[in-house]
């Protein structure tokens, strides 16, 4: 019976010699473990969105590269001479991917690195000013650094979001804050707070608190529109600023009081 390495030495001699694609793909399966193992041990190191997958599938082509390359003659394990080329395919892959240009990731480390020492050796925050020293650049240089350092962190909206409160399985997306939403609550007390200004006031003084704060109209510009004189506008704006201050007055005692 024929041993696995005379078997897989002869595809690699028929396969030299003929250039057949069916014993390339023999060749490609045999060492394909290869290329996982590299690919495990790399995302090991990496964010938890970059899909291992991926990366075996850029080394994949690292493979196929290296046993087009591969010289029979020279007397080398192809495991010890294509190792450096699916983890060089897969490296190739993942700086492709990332927008930062190497320059700014590199100024970032250092960065990080020298505030966590300082942080160690001061037992604190270091301030700008002590990590300007240690990197030996000036504030106007840190600044940069600072700024440049915070694009270089990004996160996936749909990594799975660490919560061991919760049973769910949530992404980061579901917890992401929305900032142009209107809390609820604050609609309600608001809506609640201009029924129970507004409705003691007639038309002409609703108007008037509208086109003077929402319209932002002049007192002159009003007394056109209601066709009252400029005084007169002014005079009843003054005299609905006093009965919704009583008004104010009145509902939070009520309020206190229940």
């Amino acid at each position: 019976m024929t041993s696995p390495q005379l078997d897989i030495e002869q595809v690699w001699n028929e396969y030299k010699q003929s250039g057949e694609r069916h014993l390339r793909n023999r060749l490609m399966e045999h060492y394909l473990p290869i290329v996982r193992y590299t690919a495990e041990r790399l995302s090991a190191k990496l964010p938890n969105e970059v899909d291992v997958d991926d990366l075996i599938s850029s080394g994949i082509f690292g493979l196929l590269d290296a046993i087009e390359a591969f010289d029979l003659t020279r007397g080398v394990k192809f495991e010890t001479y294509c190792s450096p080329r699916v983890r060089g395919a897969i490296l190739d892959e993942l700086r492709s991917m990332d927008w930062v240009p190497r320059l700014v990731r590199s100024r970032a480390q250092k960065l990080e690195t020298a505030t966590k020492a300082l942080k160690a050796e001061l037992g604190r925050l270091p301030s700008d000013a002590e990590i300007a020293g240690r990197l030996d650049v000036n504030r106007s240089e840190l600044t940069k650094m600072l700024r440049d350092a915070n694009t270089v962190s990004l996160i996936s909206l749909s990594r799975k979001y660490q919560d061991h409160d919760s049973n769910r399985e949530l992404h980061e997306i579901d917890v992401l804050q929305d900032r142009h939403s209107e809390d609820p609550l604050d609609s309600i007390q608001k809506r609640d707070l201009h029924e129970f200004l507004m409705k003691d006031l007639s038309r002409t003084e609703r108007l008037i608190i509208v086109l003077y704060y929402y319209e932002q109209l002049t007192m002159k510009e009003i007394g056109v529109v209601l066709d009252l004189s400029e005084s007169r506008v002014s005079q009843m704006h003054s005299g609905i600023l006093v009965r919704l201050m009583r008004q104010l007055v009145r509902g939070g005692e009520l309020q206190y009081e229940r």
